[in-house]
């Protein structure tokens, strides 16, 4: 039903390309040698490693959870401001405890179940929505490593061999949460609002992987603290976004936003069209578990697109000290930020030019990129080649669009002249 499966193939493929292909310097522990993971696990599994392991999972849990209430409210004041507005502020100081009280009042609203619904599918639909967002948070390096006695861990709940391909595997999974939510509910309107959200996600996984592909070869590793290591050395310009002149960074940036349907992508739940969308029928538990699935998401990519384009934790020290974490959660912010700013100006775009967005622009410039990335990695020959065959491509394909859209022009403006 998705293209993770071909997309991780790909991406499997540029990590061992680019196991062949890193040059000097670079410290990509994926292609020197085995990798590890996590020294924790170095101990065996004896009873402390357990308790550090269920620990971490907590706070990962407590991470999300909390960050989503921040990122409610934070959406809330900011288009309020950008807006001239006060925004809320009743609940709580200043209103920041709003998201809570919303919370709480879902979940003790009756739980409705449409006459027409299939049951079981109806009430596991949310959790396919929001399990995997959770995955995807489990691959996130927030900082190095940190040290209590004899014991030492990565900030970092999980750094499988597979890495990177986690965040594409549940972005894939999602889908069928989004899907089985509309097919379920037993209604017209948000079966059409399903199928809508569905094709809009699988259009832009392409482009997504693609561009994850490419970081792949950049960094040489699936590991996503390998992909930090190898952008840690020099402050800004050893990141992802420089290093590939911020074509894949700029490409991801829109691919994520289409795939979590924000604006101006938001079609998935344009009221004027489609009454709510997917999540129309539901309500109380339901829904907040949608809405959960939203926020967090934000918030998880955001995290995701630092670890890939922006060093993740990297930068500099404060006072001889290093505050990776610090540094990590000031890039997610400003990434929030630019989201709410999007939202407060950009108008909805129609269905037609988001499609014509991912399918005509976003995957042949994200395949583009990944080519010139890899030729340059061989050496400049191939990486000018690369460009050349890119930009010829491009020109053939600019043309071939132009020519389709005026035949199909003048095909309509005859069958005007034809009818009575």
């Amino acid at each position: 039903m998705t293209a993770s499966p071909l997309l991780g193939s790909v991406v499997a493929g540029a990590r061992l390309a680019a196991a062949h292909m890193v040059g000097p310097g670079v410290p990509t522990p994926g292609a020197r040698g085995p990798y590890t993971g996590d020294p924790i696990f170095n101990h065996g599994m004896d009873l402390v490693v357990w308790i550090f392991v269920v620990v971490k999972v907590v706070l990962a849990f407590a991470i999300v959870m909390v960050s989503v209430l921040f990122m409610v409210m934070f959406e809330r004041k900011v288009v309020a401001a950008l807006g001239n507005r006060p925004g809320p502020n009743r609940a709580g100081p200043d209103g920041w405890l709003q998201s809570l009280a919303d919370g709480i009042k879902l979940f003790f609203k009756e739980t409705l179940v449409p006459e027409h619904a299939d049951r079981f599918v109806y009430r596991l639909a949310p959790y396919l929505s929001l399990v995997p967002v959770f995955v995807a948070f489990s691959i996130v390096p927030v900082g190095g490593t940190i040290s209590i006695g004899s014991y030492t861990t990565r900030l970092q709940l999980a750094d499988p061999p597979w890495g990177i391909l986690v965040m594409l595997m549940a972005s894939g999974i999602s889908v069928y949460g989004v899907m089985l939510a509309g097919w379920s509910s037993g209604s017209k309107y948000p079966l059409i609002g399903a199928v809508r959200a569905s094709a809009q996600m699988i259009s832009y996984e392409a482009a997504l992987g693609l561009t994850v592909a490419t970081v792949v070869v950049l960094s040489g590793s699936l590991h996503t603290s390998a992909i930090v290591a190898a952008q840690h050395g020099g402050f800004l310009y050893h990141w992802n976004i420089f290093r590939a002149f911020g074509a894949p960074a700029a490409i991801f940036f829109i691919a994520i936003t289409a795939e979590m349907a924000r604006p101006p992508f938001d079609l998935v739940e344009a009221e004027e069209e489609l009454a709510g969308g997917f999540n129309l029928e539901y309500s109380s538990i339901g829904f907040a578990l949608f809405y959960l699935a939203e926020y967090a998401a934000l918030v998880i990519n955001s995290a995701i697109f630092t670890t890939l384009f922006l060093g993740g934790p990297d930068g500099p020290r404060i006072a001889g000290a290093s505050v990776g974490p610090l540094w990590f959660v000031i890039k997610v912010l400003v990434l929030l930020y630019v989201y709410v700013w999007i939202r407060a100006t950009l108008p909805r775009l129609r269905y037609d030019q988001l499609m014509d967005l991912g399918w005509k622009r976003l995957i042949p410039g994200s395949l583009a990129m990944l080519l010139i990335v890899v030729g340059a990695r061989i050496n400049w020959r191939w990486g000018l080649a690369a460009l050349s065959g890119s930009l010829f491509a491009f020109i053939l394909l600019t043309r071939a669009i132009e020519v389709a859209q005026s035949r199909q022009e003048e095909g309509s403006q005859f069958s005007e002249l034809e009818a009575p």
